[in-house]
């Protein structure tokens, strides 16, 4: 018996050590999806966020430096509810003038409304004596768009409220 069975082993085509081989492939081919009865976690859509776009900052700057502000020839700082803590940025004073411009890179797109409107706001120097303690966000564009909506106006509170949309263009709340 024993030789029979080593006599049709070699006389097949498929040698034992290959069939043994391609045995366990197949096996195991099987065995990796044997789990996967249901759709699951791996098989939720993509969460897409929102694009981002960069935006122009504009703030035009009070010409006195209101009395009980120290340090007057400080920077003006923009800052928006979307940013991280450490991505506000200085703006740039324009030459001769007291207009500060700057550009906010990767802002969420959330025009048509979604959600709340950003909220932004500038530091000021030149206020810092004032009932704001240098927070304002009167006299600022976002995006082209001259803030007319404001979050707790004239305390250090005060906010300007933006919606962005996909071109960087800022738009007021309605």
């Amino acid at each position: 018996m024993a030789r029979m069975l080593q006599q049709s082993v070699h006389r097949g085509s498929v040698r034992p050590w290959r069939a043994a081989l391609l045995g366990a492939v197949a096996l195991s081919a099987l065995s990796c999806n044997a789990f996967r009865r249901a759709a699951g976690p791996e098989d939720a859509p993509p969460v897409n966020p929102p694009g981002t776009v960069s935006v122009t900052i504009e703030y035009e700057q009070i010409v006195e430096c209101v009395a009980g502000s120290p340090r007057c020839s400080d920077n003006v700082v923009f800052f928006g509810n979307w940013m991280q803590v450490g991505e506000e940025f200085f703006l740039k004073k324009e030459p001769g003038r007291f207009v500060w411009r700057g550009t906010a890179p990767r802002v969420p797109v959330n025009f048509p409304p979604r959600g709340e409107p950003y909220l932004v706001r500038i530091y000021d120097p030149h206020i810092v004596g004032g009932p704001t303690e240098g927070i304002t966000a009167d006299r600022l564009k976002v995006g082209g768009e001259a803030l007319s909506r404001f979050y707790s106006p004239g305390n250090p509170y005060e906010s300007g409220l933006v919606f962005i949309d996909q071109n960087g263009q800022g738009h007021s709340p309605f």
